[in-house]
């Protein structure tokens, strides 16, 4: 059962948005906290301009500081709180992690108009048919890929998430 809205986990989501941001300038205004029982397990702010990396996103940080406390891919009964809605790749990662609930602070609107982030062009990348999309995609070696999908398919012991 997920949490009820705490103010103080908003405020340190907060914090690290401005942590990332102003005072250390590792990326956006993202700051990011994962709460299971009343407790922060997870806590994450943007790195992308510090490591080079475009997926160190606050979210992600704190869903694998997260779920690597827990010892388990999956963050049921655990709450995410982020500075800003999170963009797509981290709102496709909560669902892959079984986030329960997400509060956030500023909407994409605010990170288009405060910061031109631009999530919205993404979401209308993913929702285009793949032949409309920029990055062009195209099917090769299907038969040798779904092999191992059948080999896997037959594994008694197959992992399973």
């Amino acid at each position: 059962m997920a949490e009820k809205y705490d103010e103080k986990f908003m405020k340190r989501a907060i914090e690290l948005s401005r942590e990332a941001s102003i005072e250390k300038k590792t990326g956006g205004v993202f700051g990011a906290v994962i709460v299971k029982d009343g407790k922060i397990i997870g806590e994450g702010y943007n790195q992308v301009l510090a490591t080079h990396d475009p997926t160190w996103h606050a979210e992600m940080q704190a869903i694998r500081e997260a779920t690597k406390k827990l010892g388990t891919p999956h963050l049921d009964g655990c709450v995410l709180y982020t500075s800003a809605e999170c963009c797509p790749m981290c709102l496709a990662t909560a669902y892959w992690a079984h986030i329960d609930h997400i509060y956030y602070g500023a909407t994409i609107d605010d990170a288009f108009k405060y910061g031109n982030f631009a999530d919205v062009d993404i979401l209308d990348e993913i929702r285009k048919d793949a032949k409309q999309r920029k990055i062009k995609f195209t099917e090769k070696m299907r038969p040798e890929a779904v092999e191992v999908w059948k080999e896997f398919a037959e594994m008694p012991d197959r992992a399973h998430y």
